[in-house]
């Protein structure tokens, strides 16, 4: 999946038009085009996604290391809160729909446990919703300040 941050929409080439094991480009297109010829169903939405995760505790400066390091390696994460025995990423992930977006999700912490080195923690949390849900409580008073600072921060 190709993760894209916040407002930005992009549009695949055609299937059969690569290659095998070539990237196939992909082109902007303003918010609110549609696809001629193929449903709208069909095309890449942008999900919020926040995934918490829990554990034994690790040492505090390790994990705020990992996390740092997730977010320079995926730097479409916006946001990771943590403490010595648990976190919470929040990003915005491109899939067709719910069951891709959250797939990828339940993939991120086991597939880059090694790589960033984050703790052996299992996945306790997740949640996905659309873009209109996500607004419709930021309006509504809920759900993340829009202020929260972008990065990795300590719980309060």
């Amino acid at each position: 999946m190709r993760r894209v941050r916040p407002g930005t929409t992009v549009s695949h080439g055609g299937r059969g038009s690569r290659a095998a094991g070539e990237e196939r480009a992909l082109t902007s297109v303003a918010a609110g085009d549609r696809h001629r010829g193929g449903e709208a169903r069909d095309l890449p939405r942008l999900w919020h996604v926040t995934l918490s995760v829990s554990g034994e505790p690790a040492p505090v400066a390790e994990v705020r290391r990992a996390l740092e390091q997730l977010a320079h390696d995926h730097p479409f994460l916006l946001t990771s809160r943590y403490a010595d025995d648990h976190a919470e990423i929040r990003y915005w992930e491109e899939a067709r729909d719910l069951h891709d977006a959250a797939a990828v999700a339940l993939r991120l912490w086991g597939e880059h446990r090694r790589s960033a080195g984050l703790p052996p923690w299992e996945i306790v949390g997740l949640e996905v919703i659309d873009r209109a849900t996500y607004r419709s409580r930021v309006a509504a008073g809920h759900g993340p300040v829009p202020a929260t600072p972008v990065g990795v921060h300590p719980f309060p």
